[in-house]
């Protein structure tokens, strides 16, 4: 017989866990994922034991094991959310941060993420970049990475050896992500929907619908994806 307590501990107590887990990292940030130190390291195993240690203790006998399909289904449910929505997408796992902007290093963006000169050091380092001089972008990752764009002259080619000017390389801006504009990229670059729509025109696209990501590159190229490639 069906212990009906048992039971809706068996779904409540992991849903609390995950939730609270879910918020919990969130807040601690993205170093968990990516230059994790020795103390970082035992904070997220004390988290995840602590979580686990509840739901075990709460629920008695082979309930536990519904409590482990339950966390499994969220995960998956979580995941499916994410996928269809850019605003969650943002929310949970984060955004891209631009740390280093046209070679100066962006103090704000490093203090709202509580990234420091020691993190950031490491980081160039482990991109064989020991001069922050060296570097054009600098972005760190929802995931924690590091990514690095030197100066077009310091790029692995033969321009600087012979003295041949390079023109700027830029960030290439996401204006259209699962067949939404992005808004806010247009207004920060004063770029217009006319342009935009006349754009799309030139390459014959008529829904914006059909499109899973278009950038525009700093030399003004258009790339387009769709979502069903014709291959």
């Amino acid at each position: 017989m069906i212990n009906l307590r048992e039971f809706y501990q068996a779904i409540l107590n992991p849903t609390v866990v995950y939730f609270l887990l879910l918020i919990l990292t969130r807040l601690i940030g993205r170093k968990l994922l990516e230059q994790v130190t020795f103390f970082d390291f035992v904070i997220g195993i004390t988290l995840g034991t602590i979580g686990g240690a509840f739901v075990a203790t709460e629920v008695k006998g082979f309930y536990v094991l519904i409590s482990a399909i339950v966390m499994a289904f969220l995960v998956y449910i979580t995941d499916v959310f994410i996928l269809k929505s850019i605003t969650l997408r943002k929310l949970i796992e984060g955004e891209p941060v631009i740390i280093i902007q046209k070679g100066k290093i962006l103090e704000k963006n490093m203090s709202k993420i509580r990234y420091n000169q020691d993190d950031l050091m490491m980081q160039l380092r482990s991109k064989d970049v020991f001069n922050i001089s060296e570097v054009e972008y600098a972005i760190l990752e929802p995931d924690g990475k590091l990514s690095v764009l030197k100066k077009s002259s310091l790029l692995p080619l033969t321009s600087k050896d012979l003295n041949i000017l390079t023109n700027k390389k830029g960030l290439s801006l996401e204006i259209i992500r699962d067949g939404k504009i992005q808004e806010d990229i247009l207004n920060e670059n004063n770029l217009s929907y006319e342009w935009l729509y006349s754009m799309l025109m030139t390459l014959n696209i008529n829904k914006l619908d059909d499109i899973f990501i278009a950038t525009l590159s700093s030399d003004g190229q258009l790339y387009v994806d769709f979502k069903k490639d014709r291959l």
